[in-house]
C-alpha cells in the first residue's frame, strides 16, 4: 500500500467517524466541532467546543470511560461503512492530551523511582492507550518497562535498563 493510498484510507476513517460523530452530538444536542487528522499512522477525530465544555466532558466521563466507549462505537461505525476495523483514536475536549501528559509525569516519578535505586516499580491499571504513552516514555529515557495482568486490571512494571 502506497503512502498515497494509506492516507487516503485513513482519511475515509476518520470522515465515516466524523458523520457518525456529527450525527451523535445532533441527537444529544449538544455543540461541538470535530477536527478530523492523521497522527502516528491512525486517524484521530476530536470533538472540540471554542467556549465552555461542560457539556463535552459529560462525553468523556470520569475517568474517559464514556470516551472509550464511544472511541469503541467510533470504529464500529467507521468498520461498518469501510468493511475495515479501524484504529482511529478519539479525543473530546483534550481530555487525551491532557491526560498523555498526566501520564507522561507519572512515568517521569516511577524512572526516576528506578534510577534511584528501585527493581521495579508498577505503576496504576491503564488501557491500552495510556500503557502505550507510559512505554513510550521509559523508552525513550532508556529504561525496560513490561504490561502484566490481565484487561481491566493491566498495568505497566518500570525496570531498570534490560
Amino acid at each position: 500500500m502506497t503512502d498515497e493510498t494509506s492516507r487516503a484510507k485513513l482519511d475515509a476513517e476518520g470522515d465515516a467517524a466524523a458523520d457518525f460523530l456529527e450525527e451523535l452530538l445532533d441527537i444529544l444536542d449538544m455543540d461541538g466541532d470535530i477536527d478530523i487528522s492523521v497522527e502516528a499512522g491512525r486517524a484521530k477525530v476530536a470533538i472540540v467546543s471554542e467556549g465552555p465544555n461542560q457539556n463535552l466532558k459529560r462525553l468523556v466521563g470520569a475517568d474517559g470511560e464514556v470516551l472509550d466507549a464511544l472511541q469503541d462505537l467510533a470504529r464500529l461505525a467507521v468498520q461498518s461503512e469501510t468493511g475495515e476495523m479501524s484504529r482511529l483514536m478519539l479525543d473530546i475536549a483534550d481530555f487525551r492530551a491532557g491526560r498523555r501528559e498526566r501520564l507522561a509525569e507519572q512515568a517521569r516519578e516511577a524512572i526516576a523511582e528506578v534510577n534511584g535505586g528501585a527493581e521495579r516499580v508498577a505503576m496504576k491499571p491503564m488501557n491500552a492507550y495510556e500503557r502505550k504513552v507510559v512505554h513510550d516514555v521509559v523508552l525513550e529515557a532508556g529504561l525496560a518497562s513490561e504490561s502484566e495482568g490481565e484487561e481491566p486490571h493491566r498495568y505497566v512494571v518500570v525496570l531498570p535498563k534490560a
